[in-house]
């Protein structure tokens, strides 16, 4: 079943798009190269998945062997019938053990088929896709000063762009999203500043773009749009950048201090072609950290696979790793939604991880992260000092950026990937006891904090976890009165005074102190509050009841 027959779209009298071309677009995230007898020059024609109904194979196809195990012997017949049918090369996927058995690679060798592995982070489905627009791309003449720069490198693209054609550029995706801008000297109008500051297209301004139907005619087109100036907005020259049929993002140019020079439009519709192939490498790029993260965080919740994870990262399974919970302060610097705050928070955490030599797979949680650090010190003592250390480091620099509070439980420190669930229970246990009334510490180990936490889970079930209810005092207990005094007569000082009494142990001085009150006005509370609840502060068994009962009021009225 032939998904595309076409070859190159540039000068009729060039060869068309060649393996050696199309790997080169495709970049080393999708195909791994196993052999190429006849060399990398051999022409591609078009893409082809196998369908053993319909044997027949044109020349110069790329056969996707989909569902065919390396290992098998069918793999083989399907070499060697392609070499029959003069395909260009066959892919195939990794199999079980991920290693071409080299009874395959003999056989393409023998053959005189290139055997290609697709890698296993990238799916059949978005292969055909990236392969369709690679083989279009592979067949299209880059301009030579464009085509110079390193593939991926969306910045210098965009320099090379803005100096082709005088102008300032915004390499944006397809939800307004700044990829990449240039660095021009002059002065800028004031949209693009917002917009290079806010990393995207103001929501306003996309708004209106959409209700005036421009994105659905720049989509549409295959040309460059002229938008003229506009009081003090410039000219602006926008291209949509495609590949076999599909919309990869957008290229946009502002006038910079002058016009727009007249052979803007056709700089910029040949720049359109060569950037076409950076965004389908960072796209592939991309799409290799997603699903790096979409395997950390399987292996975190119980269901993953840790070969996988390994495969994807690079981290090994055997080896000291650990999980940190982080969770900024509550008064964050800025104006940022949630989104963008965990943006910037993972940002800043991979960033600082890479400072401290270690290799980290940072994930975004609710009202916070994880962070999975791999390949830690050989030595235990070391590894737990490393994590330690960094715990210490990364909360400075998360107050420093979202502002005071901010809180980092260090998970426990384990021998294999497969066993990085407990210590992200661990962390997350570290975490919310650190976020309890009355610590003050910032970063701590769940053994360091092992009193909080099983008084955490003793609250837990007494109120039964999750369930939200049933953290009010029993009735017809001291507590209970008391809850109910100060509901009626105002103030809740009954509660609190209770409370840091039981907390100082009795100790008059010191209770009257935290409360900000007169000793003597101290022991009148205590009286009073003994009269009206019945409170026997004599007996052991009292006092116990009525600090957990303290306990499960505080418990019930937060989230941690």
């Amino acid at each position: 079943m032939a998904l595309n027959a076409m070859g190159g779209q540039g000068d009729d009298a060039a060869p068309g798009p060649t393996l050696e071309k199309l790997l080169s677009v495709m970049g080393a995230g999708a195909l791994e190269l196993c052999v190429a007898p006849r060399g990398l020059a051999v022409v591609v024609e078009g893409v082809m998945v196998l369908d053993p109904l319909e044997p027949t194979l044109s020349r110069g196809q790329l056969l996707l062997a989909v569902g065919v195990d390396p290992q098998s012997a069918a793999a083989l017949d399907v070499v060697r019938d392609a070499a029959r049918s003069g395909a260009a090369a066959v892919v195939l996927g990794q199999g079980r053990s991920g290693r071409p058995p080299d009874a395959l690679r003999s056989a393409a060798e023998a053959a005189g088929t290139a055997l290609l592995f697709r890698t296993a982070w990238f799916g059949w489905t978005e292969l055909v896709g990236a392969l369709r627009a690679g083989l279009v791309l592979a067949g299209v003449p880059a301009d030579p000063a464009a085509s110079a720069v390193t593939q991926g490198d969306l910045n210098g693209l965009a320099d090379v762009v803005a100096v082709l054609v005088g102008g300032a550029v915004t390499i944006e995706d397809l939800e307004s999203r700044v990829l990449a801008y240039s660095s021009t000297k002059e002065d800028v109008d004031e949209l693009r500043r917002l917009t290079i500051l806010g990393r995207r297209v103001p929501e306003w301004r996309v708004s209106a773009m959409r209700e005036a139907g421009f994105f659905r005619a720049l989509w549409g087109s295959g040309d460059v749009i002229h938008r003229p100036a506009h009081g003090e907005n410039p000219e602006r020259l926008v291209v949509a950048v495609r590949a076999g049929g599909e919309v990869l993002g957008s290229i946009w140019v502002a006038a910079a201090g002058a016009d727009l020079p007249p052979h803007a439009s056709d700089t910029l519709r040949s720049a359109a072609r060569v950037a076409a192939a950076h965004l389908l490498h960072h796209r592939s790029h991309r799409t290799d950290a997603r699903l790096a993260e979409d395997a950390a965080r399987a292996l975190l919740d119980g269901r993953g696979s840790a070969a996988v994870l390994t495969e994807r990262t690079g981290i090994p399974a055997h080896g000291h790793c650990a999980v940190l919970a982080v969770r900024p302060g509550a008064s964050r610097k800025g104006d940022d939604g949630a989104g963008e705050t965990a943006g910037k928070l993972c940002a800043l955490l991979a960033v600082c991880c890479g400072a401290y030599d270690v290799t980290p797979v940072v994930l975004p949680v609710d009202r916070g992260a994880l962070i999975l650090l791999g390949a830690l010190h050989r030595d235990p003592r070391r590894a737990v000092e490393q994590v330690s250390q960094l715990g210490t480091a990364l909360v400075r620099q998360v107050t420093d950026t979202f502002g005071p509070d901010a809180r980092i439980g260090l998970g426990t420190v384990v021998g294999t990937l497969t066993d990085l669930p407990g210590s992200r229970r661990s962390a997350d246990l570290a975490l919310r006891a650190l976020l309890s009334p009355g610590e003050h510490r910032a970063v701590a180990f769940a053994s360091e904090v092992a009193e909080t936490i099983a008084l955490n889970q003793m609250l837990d079930t007494l109120t039964g976890t999750g369930t939200g209810t049933g953290a009010g005092a029993a009735p017809d207990t001291p507590v209970a009165r008391l809850v109910a005094y100060d509901a009626g007569h105002g103030g809740g000082t009954m509660v609190e005074t209770l409370r840091a009494y039981l907390d100082h142990f009795g100790h008059v001085p010191d209770t009257a102190r935290a409360l900000g009150v007169h000793a003597n006005s101290l022991r009148h509370r205590i009286s009073r509050l003994t009269e009206v609840s019945g409170l026997d502060l004599r007996s052991p068994d009292a006092r116990l009841l009525a600090q957990l009962q303290l306990r499960l009021l505080e418990h019930g009225g937060r989230q941690a």
